[in-house]
């Protein structure tokens, strides 16, 4: 392989595809032409003699070389970004990502001027971090990445939550069983928090009916005080006024996880959101 013919414009270009995983938004975002766009990732996998994504359908998926790939150019990106700081004496912004849930009910602290955010769910904030997009991110997970340094935040139980007169807002805590004959709303059927869910009830033999379908906490609280039904959520979660929440006691603890690059643990831009982060958690 000659290195020499590793263009940057390339790199760049592939690390704005890498944000995106399509090829019509990326082009958009770098002002050039689809056929363009293809024509540089295709070169740029030539010279690295690696495939740098793979397609599933119709989804794309970055292989280890495309990670790798978008992380070098974010890092050279970011490497001229801190040289032209320290130039005119200005400081480079960090960049934190993370899904809706936890910047509304747990980073409230940290969202501020001088910190740049992405939103995603927990697949976009693992590939933010991965790729150098993100300097931090944050996100519940059920497997550690061996590829990534992951320290918990916080750990907050599982909560049922229901209209203050409801007859299960009278008991302190609350066990599964307690749930039966319940309709409750519930993430689409693909979230991780509906599969564990889900899974839980089946173990403990617990019927249960879908109420409604929705996306996000906001919403699914929106519709327990509309009295659609009951809502399973994480525990950093704040009632709506009219609402209460109820520890489910044989539900595990869903811890959230602060994600970088081992190669950073050092890096200023990673240690210091990591303090302020930790500064302003929000209690639950």
């Amino acid at each position: 392989m000659d290195l020499d013919r590793v263009s940057t414009d390339a790199l760049a270009s592939f690390a704005v595809f890498a944000d995106h995983l399509n090829f019509t938004r990326a082009a958009e975002e770098l002002h050039i032409s689809q056929p363009a766009l293809h024509v540089k990732v295709r070169k740029l996998a030539e010279t690295l003699g690696r495939p740098l994504y793979t397609r599933h359908g119709r989804r794309l998926a970055l292989t280890p070389a495309g990670e790798a790939a978008a992380r070098f150019a974010r890092d050279l990106d970011a490497r001229v970004a801190s040289f032209l700081a320290d130039l005119h004496g200005t400081a480079r912004a960090p960049t934190l990502a993370a899904g809706e849930g936890a910047y509304l009910y747990l980073l409230g602290g940290v969202v501020r001027p001088g910190v740049r955010l992405i939103n995603g769910d927990r697949p976009r904030t693992l590939a933010a971090v991965r790729t150098g997009r993100a300097d931090v991110g944050v996100a519940v997970l059920d497997v550690l990445p061996a590829d990534l340094t992951a320290t918990v935040l916080a750990t907050y139980p599982q909560v049922l939550v229901m209209p203050a007169d409801h007859p299960l807002a009278a008991s302190p805590a609350l066990s599964l069983a307690d749930l039966a004959g319940a309709a409750l709303i519930v993430p689409p059927p693909t979230g991780p928090h509906r599969v564990a869910l889900e899974r839980a009830l089946r173990a403990a033999d617990v019927p249960w009916s879908v109420a409604v379908e929705a996306e996000g906490w906001p919403l699914m609280l929106h519709f327990v005080a509309l009295g659609v039904g009951l809502a399973v959520v994480n525990g950093c979660v704040a009632p709506s006024p009219g609402l209460v929440a109820r520890e489910i006691i044989d539900l595990p603890a869903v811890a959230y996880h602060a994600l970088h690059q081992p190669s950073r643990a050092d890096d200023p831009l990673v240690t210091d959101l990591l303090s302020a982060i930790r500064a302003g958690l929000r209690s639950p």
